[in-house]
């Protein structure tokens, strides 16, 4: 069955929208600073924060400030209703909605850890942090309403993993028209979490540098609108392109690092070029998942060149300039892989020099114009749930 893509929309550090976000990797801009709005003792770690506060992202989304204000559900919300105003739907539209995250409300509920162990004064804050709130708010806040709502919370793949979700109630008739994406906000959770693991850089972050020394972390959201050949006949609607292929994986070789051989990449990216019935080599891009980590460029390098041998398509990862936003990457990147499609573009890879010596394969260090059919994108999460997701030209 053939899906489509009609709307896209997104929010990150280098942009508020989708076109923002664009027209920043066309500029080689980086949204990579220090923390402005979370409270932390992790100062020291540049990262992709968007720089909002509540209320200005509650102007942002169209949502009264008297409201109790979540940032996660209110990036998603900005994203997706981008998405759904550009895929030009009408109220009467039959959808769904699919949405990947994994903190949720934390960054609400740790700032009242201290009322909740000693009185009852904020237990509010307690329920937002559930990630089905964060849909919910999204979903009952959109200029239409789903029919059906669903999160995914498979870590650094949730966004993509919603994604792949979505194609399956399309392809299973349920549904003609989902709305998918991911949306995660910065937390302290976030840098304690990943400062446990020793990956943070404390500059900004080289994905498949030899020299790189960690990620910078980053927030976001980004969401897709996908529809049936017969709801984009019945609308008359010119779609932006086709999502053909998707692929997910699960190697549970470890809780936080990719097995060497980077097996779950691989089986991910063989099933998407599988299902989507072509060639290896006829992958003209790929936005990688490239965290700047050691473990994760090695063996996403070690999963490429089993896959496509010494002729590895351009690749670049997109986390230097927006941070590895966790959750909401698969989505974001995945729209970034829509824009590039369409534009025939190819984003540089930044701060890259220096190739990994084992493999010597160079991503691209300067972006270019190139005539583009297919694009993969790679999303790697904890405990190895690993997606590839391709789009073609329509």
């Amino acid at each position: 069955m053939e899906i489509f893509v009609t709307g896209i929309g997104a929010i990150s550090a280098i942009g508020d929208n989708s076109a923002e976000i664009f027209l920043s990797l066309k500029k080689g801009k980086t949204g990579i600073s220090y923390l402005d709005f979370l409270d932390t003792k992790f100062k020291d770690f540049p990262c992709g924060e968007i720089k909002k506060d509540y209320f200005s992202l509650a102007n942002a989304a169209q949502i009264s400030d008297k409201l109790p204000l979540v940032r996660t559900p209110l990036l998603g919300l900005i994203a997706a209703n981008e998405a759904l105003k550009m895929a030009t739907l009408e109220k009467k539209s039959r959808i769904a909605f699919v949405s990947g995250t994994t903190v949720g409300g934390m960054d609400r509920m740790e700032m009242f850890y201290d009322d909740f162990v000693n009185n009852d004064k904020k237990n509010f804050w307690l329920y937002p942090h559930n990630i089905g709130d964060s849909t919910d708010f999204i979903a009952e806040n959109l200029e239409i309403k789903p029919t059906f709502t669903t999160s995914i919370s498979t870590a650094c793949s949730a966004g993509a993993n919603a994604i792949l979700y979505a194609s399956m109630l399309i392809e299973s008739g349920k549904f003609d028209i989902v709305i998918a994406g991911g949306a995660e906000s910065l937390s302290k959770y976030h840098f304690n979490g990943f400062n446990s693991l020793k990956i943070l850089s404390t500059e900004v972050c080289k994905p498949f540098d030899e020299n790189r020394n960690g990620l910078n972390l980053g927030e976001g959201a980004g969401y897709l609108v996908l529809e049936s050949f017969e709801s984009i006949k019945k609308r008359q609607k010119e779609p932006l392109c086709k999502l053909i292929g998707v692929g997910n994986a699960c190697d549970a070789f470890h809780q936080t690092a990719t097995s060497d051989l980077g097996e779950g990449p691989y089986l991910a990216m063989t099933k998407a070029i599988r299902y989507a019935d072509i060639l290896p080599q006829e992958i003209d891009y790929i936005n990688c998942h490239g965290t700047g980590t050691l473990n994760n460029d090695l063996t996403e390098l070690r999963a490429l060149n089993r896959v496509f041998g010494d002729k590895i398509p351009d690749f670049s990862s997109t986390k230097s300039f927006t941070g590895h936003t966790t959750s909401a990457s698969g989505a974001l990147e995945a729209v970034i892989s829509v824009m590039c499609l369409k534009n025939n573009f190819l984003p540089m890879n930044l701060g890259f020099e220096t190739p990994i010596s084992e493999l010597n394969f160079s991503p691209l260090t300067f972006s270019k114009e190139k005539k583009l059919n297919f694009v993969m994108s790679n999303s790697f999460g904890f405990g190895g749930n690993d997606t590839s997701l391709i789009f073609s030209k329509s």
